[in-house]
């Protein structure tokens, strides 16, 4: 089971460089094995309705929450003393350490762009890992 992280998303989103392996990925693996925290979904919500793209984000909830089968994970405020303990620990800003909390809660694997997990116990993933 894994959690994927917002730029994997905004990847796909605004057709970025990578974006082919991010579909590789979605098309090997059921999305019923793939979350996302509330933070990326309220956070490429914002990214795309600031930037005027509010249809795309409609499309985004259609294709992947209506149509597909992807849920939402949040963490609690029980959680919070846990992310700060992992934003110093590893030297996380708030939305690091939030993506890194769900997956300790959560049992999940982290699919992520961002290297800044590379100095987490747990580490991340790239879709092109996941796919082989």
């Amino acid at each position: 089971m894994y959690l994927a992280d917002t730029n994997i998303f905004l990847e796909v989103l605004l057709n970025q460089q990578r974006s082919d392996d991010v579909v590789e990925l979605f098309s090997k693996t059921p999305l019923e094995k793939i979350f996302i925290s509330e933070f990326s979904f309220y956070s490429i919500g914002l990214f795309l309705l600031n930037r005027k793209k509010s249809d795309l984000f409609l499309k985004f909830i259609d294709d992947l929450f209506l149509n597909g089968q992807l849920q939402v994970l949040k963490l609690e405020p029980l959680h919070m003393k846990q992310l700060i303990e992992n934003s110093k620990q590893f030297s996380l800003d708030f939305d690091d350490a939030y993506q890194y909390t769900i997956i300790q809660v959560y049992s999940l694997v982290l699919i992520s762009f961002d290297k800044d997990f590379d100095r987490t116990m747990a580490g991340r993933k790239t879709p092109k890992e996941i796919c082989g």
